[in-house]
């Protein structure tokens, strides 16, 4: 009987026979499998059948899973070497930043308190100027040495990590001989100075509220602080906020510039203080600029002194003139 029933089950003969516990214990796993891949082929094909679509499907995909093992797949870099890659990129944006968008600098000295501290770190707006745009007044803006303003001040000698970091522009450059002052006048201004003030540009008073504590807007003293000139095309007027404590246009009018500064030489507006955090802030244009300090140009002046001439005198011919009566003439 148990061989019967193990060759019913195998397909064979009566004559062939094998153990009876190993077929019974390998029967039910076999089931199992059989039942999970006839499932599976219904599924997908919909026959019955154990064998057939089944099979062949099952064969295909195991065959296309080998396929795709085999296939070489690509060997991803080590991020060791691809952080010069990215450090070279970040370089490039850096220097490209600094370049034509903002610059960092660093404040030297004392001459812009309190609108700035010596220590701060201001940004410079560097892309404007690319379009023509000039320095307006009262803009805190930051220039070259235009000649020889700095000589005998101390330079820091930087480091190797300090040179290339400030070339970039990751950190102010400490070999560029730049300084950092307000505006006051611009081309065509006349700014004048007489005892303590106030500040006068175009004949109108300024009201200076960014000035230095205890400082008068104008110095009583013989080597500039008394004064009075006309800015020229292309130049710009620059005074800083600690009227007592900075050596700005006013002490340097026996330069080749005469005191002014060159707009060439202009690097950029200061438009925010970015360090230290607790000094966050903008540097906006102060609104004793916005009243109108434009000089009226002589050819208007001219104009407006011919007119009411040219009419004062057309009405005196007006009335010197008698009307004309005929000596002839018909009665009628």
């Amino acid at each position: 009987m148990g061989d019967l029933a193990v060759g019913a089950r195998s397909g064979h003969g009566g004559s062939e026979e094998r153990p009876e516990r190993s077929d019974e214990a390998a029967s039910p796993a076999a089931e199992n499998v059989e039942n999970v891949v006839r499932s599976e082929g219904s599924a997908d094909s919909g026959s019955d059948s154990p064998g057939g679509a089944d099979g062949g499907d099952g064969a295909r995909t195991s065959v296309d899973d080998g396929d795709q093992d085999d296939r070489p797949k690509k060997k991803q870099r080590s991020f060791w070497k691809e952080l010069p890659i990215l450090i070279g990129i970040a370089l490039v944006l850096a220097l490209l930043i600094k370049t034509f968008l903002v610059q960092a600098f660093s404040i030297p000295s004392d001459s812009m308190q309190n609108t700035l501290q010596e220590g701060d770190r201001v940004l410079v707006d560097k892309l404007t100027p690319w379009f023509g745009s000039e320095p307006e007044r009262g803009e805190v803006v930051v220039f070259h040495d235009p000649d020889g303003w700095l000589d005998g001040e101390p330079t820091l000698e930087p480091n190797a990590v300090q040179r290339v970091l400030g070339w970039i522009g990751l950190m102010p450059s400490a070999e560029e001989k730049d300084l950092i002052k307000r505006v006051i006048g611009v081309a065509g201004d006349t700014v004048e100075c007489k005892g303590t003030g106030p500040l006068k540009v175009n004949g109108k008073a300024l009201n200076e509220p960014y000035v230095y504590p205890g400082n008068t807007p104008c110095t009583v003293d013989d080597t500039g602080g008394q004064f009075k000139v006309k800015v020229p095309e292309g130049k710009i007027w620059v005074m800083g906020d600690h009227r007592q404590n900075s050596l700005d246009s006013r002490y340097h009018q026996n330069d080749s510039n005469k005191g002014m500064v060159p707009v060439s030489q202009a690097v950029g507006r200061a438009i925010v203080v970015a360090w230290p955090p607790t000094r966050w802030s903008t540097l906006p244009i102060p609104d004793t600029f916005d009243q109108n300090l434009n000089a009226a140009a002589p050819g208007v002046l001219g104009l407006a002194g011919a007119v009411p001439l040219v009419l004062w005198r057309r009405r005196r011919l007006l009335a010197t003139e008698s009307p004309r009566v005929s000596g002839t003439g018909t009665a009628g």
